[in-house]
């Protein structure tokens, strides 16, 4: 063999024997850190993207996965501002949970025409799979559609009909006083009326009052966290319920009850996606979870960020790629599967389905220990959770 012949040979051998560089991909977190929701999500959020990275595995699987994070303060001009950042100049390949549907939107908004993911986990309005969806966003975990119908049947199938809304005044409080009013409304009940209130808000005397002297057997607290918990713990001092009005709280999450305690919360109906004692599984990872946050047991909007980032990783796997057309088609192709919402898929509007769980809180005597709050009422199967494809004017979906 001559020598030209030689030195081809060899680079030949060494091109086809050469390993592929690994992928490099970028996570940002964006999360409320310092607000009304960062019991909920916050570092919990941070936490759980960790957790989804390490048990992913991506050394073994040649890809590099790094997680960056940011405080948006609930304020949707901030949201704004650290998103197009991280997208057009810091290399962020996703942008995960997201709380506040308003900084929602707006995330929404940046990630539409960049090559980048919204994975949101968080944010409630079911506007981001209606008439604001984009190419680019998943919602994972719940949205106002879901947890309102669910909640308000519940309520509903006890033979309650007449309803008035406290409703927080901004996205998230609109979108889901919107979504349980066609509810009520289209299932034989009425809306006697509604108040918005700031968000957040301290003093809720007025707007119960209010609510109060509408003679409405039931009041839907259109609001969450601090806002939701201040409003049944102020209408307990105003005697609402022992006046023959119910409460019922659209949007509960796990660490709400913790914060009241089952004295307070006790009988409460709520919907959620997820709860750490519903299965082998669930149970195992909300005890790792638990072990790496002071004992406290993951909200199931953490759970969906767990879940979301996991998906996401194996569409990256799977595609070889991080490009977001890419990346985001084939997210929606393979069917999820992870081991805390069980196996599902994501629709073409970008809206996650699996099972939602209609629980009602114990009273202090009913329960074992500490985080054991929920009785499981009913399950809601995937393709009844979710408000059904046609009806969401998203303009991804060919009708």
């Amino acid at each position: 063999m001559n020598t030209k012949a030689l030195m081809s040979s060899v680079l030949l051998s060494c091109w086809v024997i050469a390993p592929a560089s690994a992928l490099e991909v970028k996570l940002g977190v964006l999360t409320d850190l310092s607000g009304v929701y960062a019991d909920l999500a916050g570092e919990g959020s941070i936490q759980a993207a960790r957790m989804a990275v390490e048990d992913f595995k991506g050394s073994e699987r040649g890809i590099n996965v790094t997680i960056t994070s940011a405080d948006h303060q609930n304020k949707p001009d901030v949201a704004s501002s650290i998103a197009r950042r991280w997208v057009n100049s810091d290399g962020v390949n996703a942008v995960v949970d997201v709380p506040t549907s308003s900084a929602a939107l707006a995330v929404n908004e940046i990630v539409r025409d960049a090559n980048a993911l919204h994975l949101n986990s968080t944010g409630g309005t079911s506007d981001l799979t209606g008439k604001a969806c984009s190419p680019h966003t998943v919602h994972w975990t719940y949205d106002t559609w879901s947890v309102a119908n669910s909640t308000a049947k519940a309520v509903m199938d006890t033979g309650l009909k007449s309803w008035f809304f406290i409703t927080a005044d901004y996205a998230f409080g609109h979108a889901i006083e919107r979504d349980a009013s066609a509810f009520v409304e289209t299932h034989g009940g009425q809306v006697l009326g509604s108040i918005r209130h700031p968000f957040p808000n301290q003093d809720f005397s007025s707007f119960l009052l209010q609510a109060q002297s509408s003679g409405a057997q039931v009041i839907g607290l259109a609001n969450a966290t601090s806002d939701m918990q201040n409003s049944i713990r102020q209408a307990s001092e105003f005697g609402i319920k022992e006046g023959g009005q119910s409460l019922a709280g659209l949007l509960v999450f796990l660490p709400d009850v913790h914060a009241m305690g089952l004295q307070a919360a006790q009988g409460l109906y709520l919907t959620e996606s997820f709860y750490w004692d519903l299965n082998d599984g669930t149970r195992e990872w909300s005890k790792r979870f638990a072990d790496a946050r002071g004992g406290n047991m993951p909200s199931m909007v953490q759970a969906g960020v767990y879940a979301s980032v996991l998906h996401y990783l194996k569409a990256v796997e799977a595609s070889e790629s991080t490009d977001a057309d890419t990346v985001i088609a084939k997210m929606k192709e393979m069917p999820t599967d992870d081991p805390l919402f069980g196996q599902g898929k994501i629709r073409e509007d970008g809206r996650k389905i699996h099972d939602m769980y209609l629980f009602q809180v114990k009273t202090p005597e009913a329960s074992t220990g500490p985080w054991d709050y929920y009785e499981v009422v009913a399950t809601v199967p995937a393709e009844q959770a979710f408000r059904p494809l046609d009806q969401g004017e998203c303009p991804l979906v060919n009708n």
